[in-house]
């Protein structure tokens, strides 16, 4: 099986500053370790195209996008938020990294593709529906998930999200969406202080505390997510993959590993395979520790892929 591996160059030009963690080295971290492990020849490169106003409007107020427009700086930098820098490639960057989930979406759902991975940035879980948040711009998961349900005629998407923060953003967009279930494991309490009160049929949540290991992750999602996974069917599966709750991440207190991730997403993959014909979308969220993160991702990627590409690539 191939999978699409989708990037643009914006997405290296967006510039936070030398001193912050979301640094364009994410990326290119991540496309070594694919190298490392060989599996550069088992994904397609393909360019992001930009997300169209449209596409946007779907999950993010007029008035937002209208801010965005306006402090996208044409030289130097400009504060969104407290959090959030803008230089003047930054909107372009984001444009694509939302576009890039909806391209994602457009081949798996045709069937040209399975599988997915978004490599972009800024990042997007914490965006919601009508301001920036934590390094966030556009909520890219979110976009991908509206587009799949309003364009391809979708009945119910799940989005798995295990960044070490909550998805406040998603949260935010989907609450009164049915046709979203979100599952979101995250420290807590930790930034950004939500999600641990959540109360909704179709959001579960999995506050976890400091100090919490792999053993302790997984047994809170097999406890929780593959029997909802099951009951709810959804026909398009969401990662919302950030790699910062690895132990080697300085961003957080949680101890996962590589396996982690590599086992997350086998269970998953079953639950596509077994209602969403194998299609999954996965894009980047966190992972600020360079070599966690580019490990973490291509233990993703590979098992997104599968056991059968190494006899096809190896």
């Amino acid at each position: 099986m191939t999978l699409a591996l989708i990037s643009h160059p914006a997405c290296l030009l967006h510039d936070m500053g030398d001193w912050h963690p979301e640094s364009p080295a994410r990326l290119h971290a991540i496309q070594d370790a694919l190298v490392s492990a060989g599996l550069d020849f088992a994904v397609r490169q393909i360019d992001a195209p930009r997300a169209t106003r449209e596409q946007l409007e779907r999950v993010h107020d007029r008035a937002y996008l209208d801010l965005v427009d306006a402090t996208a700086p044409r030289q130097g930098t400009a504060l969104l938020d407290q959090e959030t820098r803008m230089s003047s490639h930054s909107h372009e960057a984001a444009l694509r990294a939302a576009g890039a989930v909806v391209a994602a979406v457009d081949l798996v759902m045709t069937g040209e593709l399975v599988a997915a991975f978004c490599s972009v940035r800024p990042p997007g879980h914490h965006a919601e529906r009508s301001r920036s948040m934590g390094f966030c711009i556009y909520n890219n998961v979110a976009v991908g998930a509206a587009h799949a349900l309003e364009v391809h005629g979708v009945e119910k998407v799940a989005i798995i999200d295990f960044d070490v923060h909550h998805g406040n953003g998603t949260e935010d967009i989907f609450r009164d969406e049915p046709r979203v279930l979100l599952c979101s494991s995250f420290q807590h309490p930790f930034y950004p202080n939500s999600g641990a009160d959540t109360d909704l049929p179709h959001i579960l949540n999995l506050p976890l505390p400091a100090g919490t290991d792999g053993q302790a992750f997984r047994k809170a999602v097999e406890t929780h997510w593959p029997e909802a996974l099951d009951a709810f069917r959804p026909q398009l599966i969401f990662f919302s993959a950030g790699f910062d709750a690895h132990a080697a991440d300085d961003m957080s207190q949680l101890r996962l590993t590589e396996a982690d991730y590599r086992w997350i997403t086998n269970i998953v993959r079953c639950a596509a395979n077994a209602h969403a014909q194998g299609r999954i979308v996965s894009t980047l969220e966190g992972g600020y520790d360079l070599h966690s993160l580019g490990r973490s991702a291509a233990a993703h990627i590979d098992a997104l892929l599968g056991q059968g590409w190494r006899s096809i690539y190896g």
